[in-house]
């Protein structure tokens, strides 16, 4: 048997219902965009090229690196750092 904090007891467990419901809506919402994610980039899953493709060169190591790490890393330092600036300044 289990206690509640104010001293009563409970033969089984308590589920709030509101958590559950709240758990449910977000496995749905979850479950939905994966699926009209996947629905609809049919391409990126292409053996072949359509016609009119033109890939350019790839990307160097160096290139891919600083557009995907370093880039997202110094804007979010640039953000955070004008929002302490900000709140100083209050």
């Amino acid at each position: 048997m289990s206690r509640a904090p104010g001293g009563v007891r409970y033969c089984g467990a308590v589920v709030n219902v509101k958590k559950k419901r709240n758990a449910r809506r977000v496995a749905a919402v979850t479950a939905g965009t994966a699926l009209f994610m996947l629905l609809s980039s049919p391409s990126a899953l292409a053996l072949y090229p359509d016609d009119g493709d033109d890939p350019g060169s790839g990307l160097s190591v160096i290139q891919t690196l600083s557009m995907f790490v370093v880039a997202p890393i110094v804007l979010f330092v640039v953000i955070a750092g004008l929002v302490v600036v900000a709140e100083r300044k209050r």
